[in-house]
């Protein structure tokens, strides 16, 4: 009964999941597995940053998303003058109707459910790193006092990949709070035409609300009880461990090409992944083509290319596509019976 319960949830959450996709294709054109990844983030509490040259719609996709959901949405535009108090917030004095004077605190743009955080990288180190804190922690301290985020909570980045003058690059300990590194790629020939011909037509689109604040969180419980066997929680545990070039494990494309790999949040991020893509799906079980799916946005910006590798012309991305090639799969029987 209760197996019957939990399909008939996850059948639903699907439905959600289509009705969101449905009103984002109004305004979103193409970029399904942009969109998915951006989804299946928020539906396990992760952040995501979107790396894509000017024009491809990244900030666009953001905000459509915060309107078909029923929830708090902030954009902070990053700039090289950015203060983190223009973040989180900052304490002023105020005078009451009695006369007095005493502090307050006047919350910034953090304090919402969908913060989207615009060419992060065009701000200093210290502002960058007044989101760490409410990012991993989900609260802001301000003085004495700390302060809880609203729930749900994410963080969308964007970052432009060309233009690096005058930018600050994302310390790895920054880098490692994302969830997803998404990367935006051009539109295919038939959608540029379909977008083209979107921006001649005089009247835009007006977004439904899908999904409250409370239905999200709901969501969220339901994708944690998405089982994750134990041959794939294998896989992920060797996929993981196989990018770091001092791992016995590690392949010799990996000793040569690469400087330092991926920590074991890497393998956290996979398991949830797998697990909101299945639930998207309406399965009840990760599978292997889960993690393979969320391998290279969650190990992107995990793996380190060396100099050999930029020799080659070879990216973290293709690093990871060679060694999804080379890790053997677990195969669920033997798994098991070894288990027993």
């Amino acid at each position: 009964m209760a197996d019957d319960r939990f399909t008939d949830y996850l059948n639903k959450f699907s439905a959600d999941r289509i009705a969101m996709l449905d009103q984002l294709r109004q305004v979103v054109v193409g970029q399904s597995e942009v969109v998915e990844q951006v989804l299946a983030a928020i539906f396990t509490r992760g952040h995501c940053l979107l790396v894509g040259v000017p024009g491809l719609a990244k900030t666009l996709m953001v905000s459509s998303i915060a309107q078909i959901l029923s929830i708090a949405f902030k954009r902070v535009q990053f700039t090289p003058d950015l203060m983190p108090s223009d973040i989180t917030g900052t304490t002023v004095l105020d005078e009451t109707a009695e006369g007095k004077r005493e502090f307050r605190f006047v919350r910034g743009p953090i304090f919402a459910n969908i913060v989207l955080a615009d060419e992060i990288n065009r701000t200093p180190p210290k502002t960058q790193a007044a989101l760490l804190e409410a990012m991993q922690e989900r609260q802001v301290t301000a003085g004495q006092d700390t302060m809880k985020l609203p729930e749900p909570f994410f963080v969308i980045a964007t970052q432009n990949p060309i233009e690096q003058e005058g930018t600050y690059p994302l310390p790895e300990a920054q880098l490692d709070r994302f969830m997803f590194n998404v990367k935006v790629d051009y539109p295919t020939l038939e959608d540029e035409r379909h977008i083209v011909l979107m921006s001649t037509r005089s009247e835009k689109p007006e977004l439904t609300k899908v999904l409250t604040a409370e239905r999200i969180i709901a969501w969220q419980k339901l994708v944690k009880k998405v089982e994750v066997p134990p041959f794939v929680n294998e896989f992920i545990v060797k996929l993981v461990r196989a990018t770091r070039p001092k791992d016995p494990s590690a392949p010799e494309l990996i000793k040569r090409l690469v400087d330092w790999g991926a920590g074991p949040r890497a393998g956290i991020f996979l398991a949830q992944a797998g697990q909101a893509f299945a639930a998207m799906d309406g399965r009840p079980s990760v599978a292997i083509d889960d993690i393979k799916k969320a391998a290279i946005p969650v190990l992107r910006h995990r793996v380190s290319a060396n100099f050999q590798a930029q020799a080659e012309g070879r990216s973290s991305d293709d690093i990871v596509v060679e060694l999804l090639k080379i890790v053997s799969e677990p195969e669920p029987k033997k798994y098991v019976e070894k288990k027993r």
